[in-house]
């Protein structure tokens, strides 16, 4: 049995791969700590793990920054937005996250220290030690790869990639530009490194991926660009397998999923929904009229009745829902149309679902980029797509072939992989040590 500290940020999208990966860690018998935010406490000790809420002042809450951070709202998505968010909630949040990690390593032993790919703690302590002198170290890739090369675009505004050495020179210019651009925050950086004894060993954005002992990018080659410069520390484990939802009461519609009608699901996942009227409410709109059925997953309690509002008439061929388990409800898709979440197209892609892609903030114009470059889906390269673009979207996704054949071939490369059992596969290893 190994003892395992499980980090994250305290944001959803952060907290529920690791709690997914715990969970499966006590269900082998491992001894498992959960640290985190004080808000996931219950469902850490659900799983049969242990909690450690991070020091209250790097405790955030995710469903309150625009409240508590009333400028990041101001601030347009990109460049200005993403440093805003480092100096804030990662970098600016380290040296207490860092200092919780240390008193409960010494009261916890760990053999393995596991976390997301913001949770900078780990490249802090892959820089204070040795190896031998410290936990294994695994950092999740829970987002398209942003570390730097030559045979990719520069991430960000999710550019397609291209071959040969025009290519190349292009991309080596691109990331030249990347690092001016966050010269100041690179500066940042290094004053919050030095500040905890250690360097900043490379470019800010290239060294969660470079220090750490094993980095997991959970997905599948098929869906990342290929590059021939990657860490050999870095491997494709695969897809997060969906939680099974046992105590999901379906709805009166739901023997409608399998009455022959092409099913089209629409969500803008269970962060990015505050305005429903983004994507749930155009794409409502835009399909209409069409032979098929429509759910739209608000995942939230009030969603139906926000869209309700919107609309006026609800359709006859649209069913509004709040949460709805995406294990029992993707089985039945015949395309997603989704903002973009990492995990969400993760998992539509785990069932073979074609899709249609809207999304503009963090790394969803990133996503959107290689569900187009894979062949899985339509990028649509907005967050608000017009009733017309959708419309027309969802008609190709649905007529054309090709898009449900590259979903399946995806899937099927899906299952060639089990994250579960790479990431036990390193535990044991380290508790043998």
């Amino acid at each position: 049995m190994a003892k395992v500290i499980v980090g994250a940020t305290p944001f959803e999208g952060h907290v529920g791969p690791v709690l997914t990966i715990a969970a499966d860690l006590v269900r082998r018998g491992h001894e498992v700590v959960v640290y985190t935010g004080s808000r996931f406490e219950a469902r850490a000790l659900a799983i049969g793990a242990r909690f450690q809420a991070l020091p209250p002042d790097a405790d955030l809450d995710d469903r309150r920054l625009d409240s508590l951070f009333p400028l990041r709202a101001t601030l347009p998505p990109g460049p200005a937005q993403l440093s805003f968010d480092f100096e804030t909630f990662f970098l600016g949040q380290l040296p207490a996250q860092v200092r919780g990690l240390r008193a409960l390593l010494a009261r916890f032993p760990a053999d393995v220290v596991l976390g997301e790919l913001g949770f900078w703690s780990i490249p802090v302590l892959s820089l204070s030690a040795a190896p031998r002198e410290r936990p294994t170290l695994v950092t999740l890739g829970s987002i398209p790869l942003l570390i730097q090369s030559e045979d990719a675009p520069a991430f960000g505004p999710g550019l397609l990639p291209t071959s040969g050495e025009e290519a190349r020179a292009r991309n080596r210019a691109m990331n030249a530009e990347v690092r001016r651009l966050f010269a100041d925050l690179q500066s940042f950086g290094e004053a919050t490194l030095r500040s905890l004894g250690v360097p900043m060993p490379e470019y800010l954005f290239d060294v969660p991926f470079r220090r750490t002992d094993h980095y997991l990018q959970l997905t599948v080659p098929g869906f990342e660009y290929p590059r021939g410069d990657l860490p050999g520390h870095l491997r494709f484990v695969g897809t997060l397998p969906p939680t099974p939802s046992s105590s999901y009461a379906e709805p009166a519609w739901w023997p409608e999923l399998s009455a022959g009608r092409p099913v089209v699901v629409v969500t803008q996942g269970t962060v990015a929904n505050n305005d429903l009227t983004e994507l749930i409410v155009p794409t409502v709109r835009a399909l209409a009229d069409l032979d098929v059925l429509v759910v739209a997953a608000t995942a939230r309690a009030d969603g139906p009745e926000l869209v309700r509002q919107a609309l006026g008439d609800v359709p006859d061929n649209v069913r509004l829902a709040g949460f709805v388990p995406f294990d029992r409800l993707l089985p039945h898709a015949d395309a997603l149309v989704t903002n973009g979440g990492y995990g969400g197209v993760q998992t539509a892609l785990y069932y073979g679902v074609p899709l249609v892609v809207a999304g503009v903030s963090e790394d969803k114009p990133e996503v959107a980029a290689r569900v187009e470059w894979s062949g899985t889906g339509v990028n649509l390269r907005t967050g608000r797509p017009a009733v017309t673009e959708v419309r027309v979207a969802v008609r190709t996704v649905l007529r054309d072939p090709g898009y449900r054949s590259q979903a399946a071939i995806m899937a099927k490369e899906i299952g060639q992989h089990s994250p579960f059992d790479a990431i036990a596969e390193i535990v044991d290893a380290a508790a043998r040590r």
